[in-house]
């Protein structure tokens, strides 16, 4: 699809000050918790964070060894980063009481022991908190769980006044330019070689114990990624609230050969995965943006989407970036934001089976060999460089950047685009091109360049200044977190089995019945093969 700006600045005109100020952002942020020597930690979830069911800041995503920081909603983009620097300020405290750990710095998990002892995530005796395990157990049968140990950072971002309908048109506009945020931002392009025994790959050896590409940009969101047979068989659609909860609704309810093959109990009795259809729940599905909606206790996400629309998008493709001392910086935001809005505001025509696989093609290609001179992507069935395209869209976000910093005051957002268009130009000056630079002061070691980073990140943090009401904050948050977890299972009154039963019951996904699932899936794919050129079918 060609860039299409024909009413963008009408409609950016048409935006006030205030629907501008109203944009909100929020970040979650992974990290694996590693020893001083840059293997992984396989200590518990250390008990002064609090609950990783019920915190509302510090949780853990797949593996109990992998924190998830969250901001709260800011206005702000300095607000939301200051929030998550004081979040990193309250871990590494915790973790500096207990013993010598350190957050790994990089989105390439550290030293990993083998695939079954990585342990997943546990979250309490309650009904939910052990469904919770039993999804991660899943997800380490059906993917691995070494490939679970990668980390990320999400950004959550929402402006007042949107319908579902363009928060649609601002996802496929997103996922047709994915691949600069990728390249400008990729900062993961080396890997230990034990991360990939066993698989296949077409990493090339840097040294005994480091695999890269030479041109490699975020190998996280390449084919070493989130990635897998089953999932690579949903045609997800973006052109509708409809056509995407239909193509999930799917997803949850077909059965799936080979997690049938698993069962849902192992030969012991154990739980090994919440249900054996193609995916377990929403979150399983793998996507670089998600639409989002806030869910009541106990709703499914699809649910809620159904019921009341889309509320915010969830940008799921950014690196931890290693130089920066919680992962990412105001300027990365900023661009973001303008980045984003430029998707909103953009004409965005429906996507179709053609422009999909090819949107698949960039973002491997970029992925793997995003610095590379003259890289060609492909649009519209025809090549385009990547620099070129690039070009044209950095051009394109000037005057939402403008009007931003008009709202704002200052020139930071011009500067984040500014900034932008000179690392497109110099590739020396990419997050994944410093990577492998200061790699090669670390004897090209992966694993040294990262414990390094990492120590002296621990160091920064710890450095900065905390005081006793901060303090009190955090701990009054950890013990509030630990009383919820335990009325959630003082409360429980059903066996497990029924609770998942139920949780996994079709009849809680919305709307729509099975068969009118079907039909919109229906109506949806004759739609887009009447979209596609004759030759195309």
């Amino acid at each position: 699809m060609t860039i299409a700006h024909a009413g963008l600045g009408e409609r950016l005109g048409a935006l006030t000050p205030e629907r501008l100020r109203g944009i909100r952002r929020g970040i979650e942020k992974e990290s694996l918790r590693a020893l001083p020597d840059g293997m992984l930690a396989l200590t518990p979830h250390p008990a002064a964070l609090g609950s990783a069911l019920t915190h509302p800041h510090i949780t853990t995503d797949y593996s109990e060894s992998q924190l998830e920081l969250i901001t709260g909603v800011h206005a702000g983009v300095q607000a939301c980063l200051d929030e998550l620097t004081e979040v990193h300020q309250y871990t590494y405290r915790v973790l500096r009481e207990a013993g010598d750990e350190m957050l790994w710095v990089s989105s390439m998990p550290c030293g990993l022991p083998t695939d079954e002892t990585i342990p997943i995530g546990r979250y309490g005796s309650s009904n939910i908190g052990r469904a919770k395990s039993v999804y991660r157990m899943g997800l380490g049968h059906r993917y691995g769980r070494r490939m679970q140990t990668i980390s990320g950072i999400h950004y959550n971002w929402s402006l007042p006044g949107v319908t579902s309908e363009q928060y649609f048109a601002l996802i496929r506009n997103f996922r047709r330019h994915a691949f600069l945020l990728l390249y400008l931002f990729g900062a993961s392009p080396a890997v230990c070689s034990n991360f990939v025994l066993g698989r296949s790959h077409e990493l090339q050896p840097l040294t005994n114990n480091t695999l890269y590409m030479p041109h490699g940009t975020s190998l996280r969101m390449g084919r070493l990624g989130y990635q897998s047979d089953a999932q690579a068989s949903l045609a997800v659609s973006y052109n509708s609230l409809d056509g995407y909860a239909a193509s999930l609704h799917d997803a949850l309810t077909r059965p799936w050969p080979a997690y049938e093959g698993l069962g849902i109990l192992n030969p012991g009795g154990d739980y090994i995965q919440l249900a054996t259809s193609l995916l377990q729940i929403e979150n399983e599905f793998y996507g670089n943006i998600r639409p989002k909606r806030t869910i009541f206790p106990g709703e499914r996400p699809l649910h809620a989407l159904r019921e009341r629309g889309v509320e915010y998008v969830e940008v799921r493709l950014l690196d931890l970036n290693p130089f920066e001392p919680v992962g990412i910086n105001a300027q990365t935001m900023r661009f973001i934001d303008v980045f984003l809005l430029h998707c909103l505001l953009s004409d965005s025509p429906p996507d179709t089976p053609q422009e999909i696989a090819e949107l698949a093609h960039n973002q491997n290609l970029t992925a793997a060999r995003g610095r590379e001179p003259g890289l060609q992507l492909r649009r519209d069935g025809h090549e385009v460089g990547l620099v070129d395209w690039g070009g044209e869209l950095l051009q394109a976000l000037d005057p939402v950047a403008q009007a931003l910093d008009a709202v704002h005051g200052g020139q930071d957002y011009s500067q984040a685009v500014r900034s932008a268009q000179a690392m497109l130009q110099d590739a020396t000056a990419l997050p994944s091109a410093r990577v492998l630079a200061a790699m090669a002061e670390h004897d090209n070691s992966f694993l040294r360049f990262t414990r390094e980073r990492s120590r002296h990140t621990r160091e920064v943090l710890l450095a900065q200044p905390w005081s006793a009401p901060q303090q009190a904050r955090f701990e009054a948050l950890a013990e509030q977190s630990r009383r919820d977890q335990k009325a959630i299972e003082a409360a429980d009154s059903q066996p497990f089995e029924v609770f998942r039963q139920e949780y996994v019951s079709p009849r809680r996904l919305g709307l729509f019945a099975g068969a009118a699932a079907q039909q919109v899936l229906h109506d949806e794919g004759a739609a887009q093969h009447q979209r596609e050129p004759a030759d195309q079918r």
